[in-house]
């Protein structure tokens, strides 16, 4: 992982959309079905929309039938942190990237073997990266 993003309020809010802001700093979610990536099968990194570190690959994405983009594991268990999320009247375990603690949405035990895990994340708080054999050519 690399060195820690810490930025001010108004640094992040002049980085990010006001829904990237929204979700990635104030914990807040998409509707489900309206990400941009929740049904997307390009081969890539999805990566932190604040930060540009690299947090889930493609070939771990999966189809939950959830609305949102769903992976089995991240790209390195060092880049994203789990914290405890009792919003909302119940408990849940919230994913974060480990290097600028942006909200990237769930994790949930129901997802499918090996690691039975499903990372359920926020189309905005991601960015994609074609992988290279997969990349559009250029003009």
């Amino acid at each position: 992982m690399s060195e820690k993003v810490i930025l001010s309020d108004d640094e992040w809010r002049a980085r990010l959309t006001p829904e990237q802001y929204r979700i990635t700093r104030q914990s807040g979610t998409e509707r489900a079905f309206s990400g941009a990536f929740w049904n997307q099968k390009a081969a890539g990194a999805y990566v932190c929309v604040g930060c540009g570190q690299a947090l889930f690959m493609s070939d771990t994405k999966y189809d939950s039938g959830s609305g949102w983009p769903s992976f089995t594991a991240p790209v390195d268990p060092g880049s994203v942190s789990v914290v405890t999320d009792r919003s909302m009247s119940m408990e849940r375990t919230e994913v974060r990237c480990a290097r600028c603690e942006g909200h990237l949405g769930h994790v949930f035990e129901d997802g499918p073997q090996p690691s039975g895990m499903r990372y359920c994340i926020n189309s905005a708080s991601l960015t994609f990266e074609p992988r290279d054999d997969q990349a559009p050519p250029t003009p």
